[in-house]
């Protein structure tokens, strides 16, 4: 396993572990949330049909899996900071350098795209052009996330109990519609089956739109970058593997299965919310306004989480030694600010560039991290692998939490990932975004090889 090239960071460049249960329990919630799940099932569910529910229960698995790797590797490694760290023991120097600025470059493109996702809402309502209320947008969040990792846990505590009620409420009222309860017409449930079949597009079409949905359900690994700021890292990751079963089935699995049952599936058009559509079926009032702001609840949510996370992943980096070390400095209140400011910078520069060429620099960056969390999903599930084996040669101890069925489970997961990088390699509508990402994973390797190799202590 790999020794880390330089210690830890002292005291007074520590981060805080202000971060209570609480918010570390919404951080997990608040990631797995996003606006995908309102605009973008859309398309999955265009694209399937009712079957799609089978789409969201084979990819809420693999992320399921991906999951409880890392709860593994947390529980035997509490002193990890990032989760990118992972593929630093298992793989080495190379891995922990490329995975962790290509998670960042990841998120640092979600800052301003989140920032004009909030700002395209606000100008139904605001008088003022989409580049000025995303700027005030992030600079409210550069503010927020400046102050204390306990302003961001608060922040998404409040914005993530905002997402759960809501979803909570459209099952409730889906169900009673669905039942006939509230329904004029009574039972529902025959619109699984009425308009063209379960699966209109075939048993392909179910394992094809694996892709789209893929990326619509990522985001619950920010807890194990989060819990580095919590008092029990370790007890906050592994709490968290345990409990991401029943909200994979709550938010996501149940309330697609109950969309569909309301509403006729082919009246569903992307970029319509299917929420949006199936409140409407069911006459709520004033349905496109609850849902535009219940979105942009998310939107601002995503938009939090990308600040926080690119920060702290930029600090453990500068740790490493494979960022400048200045930007592992923090504030009086144990934030690193100048890796903050650092992601602000880098989303009003996004801002400008999706102004000044929306379809060919800022398009091409958008692109450019496409398929990265594939593959760093891949380099987590490999680098697992090997640590685990590695511990079993060694003769140590397995931790409390284990990853189920393993290896084979953990081959499954990889080779999982595989066939989802060969699906976007066969789809007209991903192959850019492969190529794209392919060109950010060839410069950050060149980077790697060029800056760092001489300076990498020999690994064991």
């Amino acid at each position: 396993m790999n020794q880390p090239t330089t210690t830890t960071a002292a005291d007074d460049h520590a981060l805080s572990r202000s971060l209570r249960p609480r918010h570390v329990s919404m951080i997990t919630i608040g990631g797995i949330i996003g606006a995908g799940l309102f605009v973008v099932s859309g398309a999955a569910i265009s694209a399937v049909g009712p079957a799609v529910i089978f789409t969201y229960a084979i990819t809420g698995t693999l992320l399921l899996l991906i999951m409880r790797m890392l709860g593994e590797m947390a529980v035997a490694m509490p002193k990890v900071r990032s989760f990118t760290e992972f593929t630093r023991e298992g793989l080495g120097n190379w891995a922990g350098f490329s995975v962790g600025w290509l998670y960042w470059y990841f998120w640092v493109i979600v800052i301003p795209i989140e920032a004009m996702a909030g700002a395209g809402i606000l100008t139904h309502w605001l008088p003022y052009p989409a580049w000025a209320i995303g700027s005030i947008l992030m600079a409210l969040m550069t503010f927020v996330n400046l102050m204390s990792a306990r302003s961001y846990g608060e922040f998404e505590f409040w914005f993530s109990s905002i997402k759960i009620a809501a979803i909570i409420v459209f099952i409730a009222l889906c169900a009673a519609f669905a039942f006939g309860i509230t329904s004029h017409q009574g039972l529902t449930f025959g619109n699984l089956v009425n308009n063209g079949g379960f699966a209109p597009h075939g048993i392909g079409a179910i394992f094809a739109a694996v892709t789209t949905v893929f990326f619509t359900m990522m985001g619950a690994e920010i807890v194990t970058v989060a819990a580095a700021e919590s008092a029990e890292p370790a007890k906050a990751v592994a709490n968290m593997t345990s409990s991401v079963i029943w909200r994979i089935v709550i938010f996501y699995i149940l309330s697609i299965f109950l969309i569909v049952s309301v509403i006729d599936w082919r009246i569903i058009k992307p970029p319509a919310s299917p929420f949006t559509l199936a409140l409407d079926a069911m006459n709520i009032p004033l349905a496109s306004t609850i849902m535009s702001a219940i979105i942009l609840t998310a939107v601002l949510s995503c938009l939090n989480s990308a600040f926080y996370v690119a920060s702290r992943v930029l600090f453990v980096l500068a740790e490493k030694g494979d960022a400048p070390r200045w930007l592992i400095k923090t504030n009086a209140r144990r934030v690193p600010a100048r890796s903050v400011m650092l992601g602000s910078i880098a989303g009003f520069a996004g801002i400008w560039l999706r102004e000044a060429s929306p379809d060919r620099v800022f398009a091409f960056l958008v692109n450019a991290s496409g398929a990265l969390i594939v593959l760093i999903y891949m380099m987590i599930a490999i680098s697992h692998v090997r640590l685990r084996f590695a511990r079993e040669r060694a003769g140590i101890p397995q931790p409390t939490l284990k990853m189920w069925l393993f290896p084979w489970a953990s081959y499954l997961a990889i080779g999982a990932m595989g066939c989802v990088l060969v699906a976007m390699a066969t789809s007209p509508e991903h192959i850019d975004e492969l190529w794209a990402s392919a060109i950010s994973v060839a410069l950050t390797l060149a980077a790697y090889f060029l800056l760092r190799r001489g300076k990498d202590a020999p690994t064991a």
